[in-house]
C-alpha cells in the first residue's frame, strides 16, 4: 500500500476517533453512578436507565417521537408534490417563489417565537403535541420543498414524457417514474426533517409544559439547583440518540446516494 494511502487511513481513523469521542463518552458516562462520575472512579450500574424509567421521561420521549414523526410525514407529503410542481410546473416566477420559501429559514427561531406563542395561545394550543407539529411542519416544510427540487431536476423529463405516452397520465409518472428515482433524495430529506424536529430546544422549551414536554427539554429538568444528575443526564442522551441512529441505519443505503445526488443547476 503506498505510503500516502496509509497516511490517510491513519487521518481519516483519527477523525472518526474524535467524531465519536463525545458519544462514547456519553455511554460510558450513563453506566456509572453520581458518586464514581464524580470521583473519576469506575462504577457500573443500570440505575440510570431504572430512574429514567420509573420518571415522567418516557412520556417525553414518546412527545418526541410523536411530534417528529408525523411533522416529516406531513413535510414529505406536501412538500414533495410543491417541490415537483415549482420544478416541472409552467408556473410563472417560480425561481421567485422558491427563493421566497428558503428566505422563510433565514430568519433565527427567536423571531418567530412571539407569533407562534400568541397564536397557540388564542387557538389552545399551548403545551399540545399538535401545536409542536405544526412549528416543526413550518420549517421542514421549507427545507423539503428547496431540497427535492435539485434532486427532481436532475431527473431527465423524457423519463417522464414516455410514462405519459404509455397513458400514465402526470400524477401516474410521478408516482411510478419520478418518486422511485427520488428515493435516495426523500431518504435524505425525510433523515434531516426528522433530525431538525428531533433535536429542537427552543420552541419545545417556550409552547410546551409538562403534557407535551419532549425528550429535549425533560433533559433540562436533571440539571437542578441542587446538583446535576450527570448519570441521569448521560443515560437520557443516549437514549436521545437512538431513534435517529436507527433511522439512519435502516436507510443508511439512500442516504449516501441521496446526499451527493441532484446536486444540479436550472
Amino acid at each position: 500500500m503506498p505510503r500516502r494511502h496509509r497516511a490517510a487511513e491513519w487521518a481519516g481513523t483519527l477523525l472518526l476517533l474524535l467524531v465519536l469521542l463525545p458519544a462514547l463518552w456519553l455511554v460510558q458516562m450513563s453506566f456509572r453512578t453520581e458518586a464514581s462520575i464524580t470521583n473519576g472512579t469506575f462504577g457500573p450500574t443500570l440505575g440510570n436507565y431504572a430512574a429514567l424509567a420509573g420518571g415522567g421521561f418516557p412520556a417525553s420521549f414518546a412527545n418526541s417521537i410523536v411530534a417528529s414523526t408525523v411533522a416529516t410525514l406531513l413535510s414529505l407529503l406536501l412538500g414533495v408534490p410543491a417541490a415537483y410542481a415549482l420544478t416541472r410546473g409552467a408556473i410563472r416566477r417560480r425561481r421567485g417563489i422558491a427563493m421566497w420559501v428558503l428566505v422563510t429559514r433565514m430568519a433565527p427561531p427567536i423571531a418567530f417565537t412571539l407569533p407562534f406563542f400568541l397564536a397557540f395561545s388564542w387557538l389552545g394550543m399551548i403545551d399540545t403535541v399538535s401545536g409542536l407539529v405544526v412549528v416543526y411542519l413550518t420549517f421542514d416544510l421549507a427545507m423539503v420543498i428547496w431540497t427535492m427540487r435539485s434532486f427532481f431536476a436532475a431527473i431527465p423529463p423524457s423519463l417522464e414524457e414516455a410514462a405519459w405516452i404509455d397513458g400514465a397520465g402526470v400524477w401516474g409518472a410521478f408516482l411510478r417514474v419520478v418518486l422511485p428515482l427520488s428515493a435516495p433524495g426523500l431518504a435524505a430529506t425525510g433523515i434531516l426533517c426528522f433530525i431538525m424536529s428531533w433535536n429542537d430546544f427552543f420552541f419545545a422549551l417556550i409552547l410546551t409544559r409538562t403534557n407535551a414536554m419532549t425528550a429535549p427539554v425533560a433533559i433540562v429538568n436533571f440539571m437542578q439547583y441542587a446538583g446535576w444528575e450527570w448519570g441521569k443526564i448521560a443515560a437520557a442522551g443516549v437514549l436521545v440518540l437512538l431513534p435517529v441512529l436507527a433511522f439512519t441505519m435502516l436507510t443508511r443505503r439512500y442516504l449516501v446516494r441521496g446526499l451527493t445526488a441532484g446536486g444540479v443547476k436550472e
